[in-house]
């Protein structure tokens, strides 16, 4: 039932929190890949699944009532949202999704009112190095963090292959590429290009086995080493992990690589001008708790890109949370800032 009043509107904003809590514990326990095409009892996927039967009814009961699997009279089947937890869905969300119900996680959500008070991210109660230090000395965080963005990228990078086209663009310099999932993918739908994956050392040993005659690994800090000279960059939810000055940072460290001719795409969620209900509002939060960064408007978009030498020219819609916004280099004397 939708909210009709101020007191129902509490309450379901409030539920909100135990709704992600059950579907980060099913994502994690396996609960999706329990279920197949035939409907299951509670009971049924307690034992598979290692579970408390009458928690999972329970727990079951409430992501149903949410969309998230159906309950019916044999028990609850699967709908188009939990298959997406499946670990061998096309298009899986369930390592990612199963993040959100990690202790590290809930240790950093205990210390919002840090982040809420001073402006920066609940990370540093953990670790003063910050949330991508943590990830660097605990190589099991590295591992479920690393997994988690692979799960994000499934829908991304779909959504941003069917929306652009990567014929043309020459050379394209991944930079803050991971595991290089969008930059192998563009190479794959796009014959005549050649990449460039650039991370830190540690990424980039990780991913040595991708390298190819058409994809080249190059290690380095984006904040301290020059950048390769390509036709396109590609930065795919990089920005969104910085706050303005380290944003400021990494973008003019793109344009002094950049020749006159190259193109920036930016891969992010925007913050759309309407007041209502949106992913990148929540991802907004998300981003103050762990790393201090922010979701942007195009308008934002806009004036950091200036400030660092790039017009930008377009934003492309994808079938995901991320739009594609496009910049070209501006011409000398129209920097700002």
């Amino acid at each position: 039932m939708a909210a009709s009043g101020p007191f129902d509107t509490l309450t379901a904003a409030l539920g909100g929190l135990f709704v992600a809590h059950c579907l980060a514990s099913v994502a994690r326990f396996g609960v999706p890949d329990a279920l197949d095409d035939t409907p299951r009892t509670a009971h049924e996927l307690a034992d598979i699944t290692g579970v408390d039967p009458e928690a999972l009814g329970r727990v079951l009961r409430l992501l149903a009532a949410h969309g998230v699997f159906a309950a019916g009279d044999d028990g609850f089947a699967h709908t188009g949202a939990s298959r997406m937890l499946r670990s061998d869905h096309p298009r899986s969300w369930r390592d990612f999704v199963a993040t959100f119900g990690t202790e590290r996680t809930a240790r950093q959500l205990g210390y919002f009112d840090y982040s809420l008070q001073t402006g920066l991210p609940a990370t540093n109660k953990l670790n003063p190095d910050g949330f991508f230090a943590i990830l660097q000395s605990d190589p099991e965080a590295g591992r479920v963090f690393d997994a988690a963005m692979v799960s994000k990228a499934r829908i991304q990078v779909a959504g941003v292959l069917a929306a652009y086209d990567f014929s043309d663009r020459g050379t394209i310099a991944d930079i803050g590429g991971g595991q290089g999932h969008l930059l192998r993918a563009v190479l794959d739908t796009a014959e005549r290009t050649r990449g460039i994956l650039f991370d830190l050392p540690p990424v980039i040993e990780r991913a040595a086995a991708i390298a190819s005659d058409r994809l080249t690994l190059r290690a380095g800090d984006f904040f301290r080493d020059p950048l390769p000279v390509c036709d396109t960059y590609l930065l795919m939810d990089v920005i969104h992990d910085w706050d303005v000055e380290r944003a400021t940072a990494i973008l003019t460290a793109v344009r002094k690589a950049a020749p006159p001719h190259a193109r920036l795409l930016l891969v992010e969620s925007v913050i759309p001008d309407d007041p209502g209900p949106d992913w990148s509002k929540a991802m907004d939060i998300m981003m103050l708790i762990h790393t201090g960064g922010r979701q942007r408007t195009y308008g934002e978009h806009e004036s950091l890109l200036r400030t660092c030498g790039f017009r930008l020219e377009r934003a492309v819609a994808t079938t995901s949370d991320v739009s594609i916004l496009e910049a070209a280099c501006a011409r000398p004397g129209v920097l700002s800032g």
